[in-house]
């Protein structure tokens, strides 16, 4: 006998295929709004026990004020969630500061190679943090 799943929400053929939310139906009717499955609420960053620094109306701010990146507090709870992970907070030091070929300038040289296509307003503001 075959194998039988049970609790799929999708409906099977006369060719016993599952049909998904997406596929048939009749012409010009979207099928998306019957999924059975309930939408996820998107993931927010910023706000109560988030942590990320909000992107601040202020242009001219710089560090944790300018947002677009995570806290201390942030990386620190992030860490003790994923044990042996290797995640740092930006690096805001003064570009004329760092010790040229550093570690710290060599991450902030990739990274700022990396978001050059940011041009959302927190991509801006985290290049503003690190600055690109």
């Amino acid at each position: 006998m075959a194998y039988v799943q049970k609790n799929n929400p999708f409906p099977v053929t006369s060719c016993g295929r599952r049909r998904t939310f997406t596929q048939g139906g009749s012409p010009g009717k979207d099928r998306t709004e019957e999924s059975p499955f309930p939408k996820a609420e998107p993931e927010r960053t910023i706000g109560k026990g988030k942590n990320f620094n909000p992107v601040s109306k202020d242009k001219s701010a710089t560090g944790g004020a300018a947002g677009g990146g995570m806290t201390e507090k942030g990386v620190k709870e992030y860490k003790s969630k994923n044990p042996g992970s290797n995640l740092k907070t930006a690096v805001t030091t003064d570009p004329s500061k760092l010790k040229k070929g550093s570690k710290d300038a060599n991450r902030r040289k990739s990274f700022c190679a990396r978001s050059q296509g940011w041009t959302s307003e927190r991509g801006k503001a985290a290049r503003r943090r690190w600055n690109c």
